[in-house]
């Protein structure tokens, strides 16, 4: 019997889909926390449902879509935008740079660098844009908010516009 896809979630396909390429991405490594996955439903449920009840509906139905794993290669081509696509790679990176380490393990691991660079690449975006978003990204500190504030923002204000 064919597994039937989750209904979609109350939001739009823009918004849906840069939330999968994130969480593409959190999967890079081949795992995903569910602490991370808590959080994330939680930021994301807030920012894109107003009462408690379209909150609770909305983590339930983005559970099921944060839990699939959806090649990069499907979800980047529907971007319809260098502002879309410029944020994307802003996200992608703090997604793989937030995953909680040991001290003796490199912030990013290797399959996770190597995911980053398959995104550059299908994003297509100038390079001297990538090396501008990259050099404010690499500067990213424990001290800043947290990712999952910090990619809040990003989609709160991106959406904004």
């Amino acid at each position: 019997m064919p597994i039937q896809p989750p209904a979609p979630p109350p939001i739009s396909p823009r918004q849906m889909n840069l939330l999968r390429i994130v969480a593409a991405m959190a999967w890079a490594d081949g795992e995903l926390a569910q602490e991370e996955v808590e959080v994330m439903l939680s930021r994301f449920s807030e920012l894109f449902a107003k009462s408690p009840e379209q909150r609770q509906k909305l983590r339930e139905d983005l559970q099921a879509y944060c839990i699939q794993n959806i090649p990069l290669e499907d979800l980047v081509p529907k971007l319809q935008s260098d502002d879309e696509r410029e944020l994307v790679l802003r996200l992608g990176y703090e997604v793989i740079a937030s995953s909680s380490r040991t001290p003796d393990e490199p912030k990013i691991n290797e399959e996770e660098a190597t995911a980053y660079q398959k995104l550059r690449e299908l994003l297509g975006l100038p390079e001297a844009k990538v090396k501008e978003i990259e050099a404010k990204e690499f500067s990213f500190d424990s001290d800043d908010p947290s990712l999952v504030e910090s990619l809040g923002e990003s989609l709160q204000d991106f959406f904004q516009d």
